[in-house]
């Protein structure tokens, strides 16, 4: 069982699930541009941008509640450049102090105890730190980028929107993002291709909306970046 909302977070979304309490699972978590803050049964972890689909391997009835930052602004909040988090998982305590990190965790227990939302605690805790990133966060910046590779427009555009130079845009990306303009576009079209495959889209219809040259093209992107097939993606 997967649910989310929007957050009071600007950008994010809260999102919790239970696994199966019949048996283990296996979960396929798709690359999506973005960080998470996830409390995992009592534990505290950050989940970083992700490059290719991360399997987990769920106990039964295992519960997760998370606050899942949109591309390029969890480093405002978590405090680290993205790219020290590409595909990565850790605790919370290695990013923020020990002690501000246990209780966080303890709020979070103690509201899942008394059936209050643990999402509620994340997102206060993120709303008392913003502006924590190790370097200025410029929205013009990650707003120019996410919105010219979702249009799939080159590099070089992105970067005269955004008023930098290639190479410094490409720094940017990293800190904010994980990766590069191009990596983070993959990403995104992935993602839209998928969506629109569960929602009923014939592929070849699917390829040609999202901005793929083919039908083939998007079945190469698809298992590159999850590992499976589109088809099994939808199944």
């Amino acid at each position: 069982m997967y649910e989310e909302r929007a957050s009071r977070v600007p950008g994010a979304v809260v999102w919790w699930s239970v696994s199966p309490g019949s048996a283990a699972a296996a979960r396929r978590v798709l690359p999506d541009g973005c960080m998470d803050v996830i409390w995992a049964d009592g534990a505290l972890l950050v989940a970083g941008p992700d490059t290719a689909a991360h399997v987990v391997a769920d106990r039964p009835g295992a519960r997760y509640v998370g606050l899942r930052f949109g591309p390029g602004t969890g480093p405002a909040v978590l405090g680290v450049p993205a790219h020290e988090l590409r595909d990565r998982r850790v605790p919370l305590a290695e990013l923020w102090p020990g002690a501000q990190a246990r209780r966080l965790a303890e709020r979070a227990g103690e509201a899942a105890e008394l059936g209050r939302s643990v999402g509620a605690v994340l997102e206060e805790a993120a709303g008392l730190r913003p502006g924590a990133a190790p370097g200025p966060v410029d929205a013009v910046v990650v707003t120019a980028v996410v919105n010219g590779v979702r249009a799939g427009l080159p590099v070089a555009r992105i970067a005269a929107d955004a008023g930098v130079g290639e190479r410094r845009l490409h720094r940017r990306c990293l800190d904010v993002f994980g990766y590069g303009p191009r990596t983070l576009g993959r990403i995104l079209r992935m993602n839209r291709a998928v969506d629109l495959a569960r929602g009923g889209a014939p592929f070849a219809t699917v390829a040609a909306v999202a901005g793929y040259a083919d039908q083939a093209h998007l079945s190469r992107e698809v298992r590159s970046l999850t590992g499976v097939t589109l088809g099994a993606l939808v199944r």
